[in-house]
């Protein structure tokens, strides 16, 4: 099983985030968790600030089976990647580390999840795990 994990703006830069919100892990340690806790699944890791190389990295998603995405910021903006879900015919899951029905009420709405098969938010790094067996029960169906 191979799975693409995107990740969005700021996200490389955890650490120097809220840990209330986003927990005490960065990007790398989240990386490794996955790889540790699931060693037959094989990860490609992407993060980017640039919308466009997201949409790009969706569209080239040829030979993965699922696709987990933490869009960041983008999920409650871009159009274009939730364009870009919405075409790709993989399996989703959109992941956020905070809880986004307890921030701000911008953040409240998630364009990009309702074009995915799901989302979990709020667990800081067990979002990004449980994601991956909800994605491994969708693959597997």
């Amino acid at each position: 099983m191979k799975i693409l994990v995107i990740n969005g703006p700021n996200l490389n830069l955890l650490k120097l985030r809220n840990p209330d919100f986003y927990g005490n892990n960065d990007l790398k340690s989240i990386e490794d968790t996955l790889r540790r806790r699931f060693p037959d699944i094989e990860f490609v890791f992407f993060q980017s600030p640039d919308e466009s190389n997201i949409v790009k990295r969706i569209n080239e998603t040829a030979g993965f089976d699922g696709i987990l995405i933490n869009p960041g910021g983008y999920s409650h903006t871009s159009v274009a990647i939730r364009d870009a879900l919405e075409i790709c015919p993989l399996p989703k899951v959109e992941v956020h580390l905070s809880n986004i029905q307890s921030r701000d009420s911008f953040r409240k709405v998630s364009l990009t999840a309702s074009v995915c098969d799901g989302y979990i938010s709020g667990f800081k790094t067990l979002s990004y795990i449980l994601g991956v067996h909800a994605l491994i029960d969708l693959i597997g169906k």
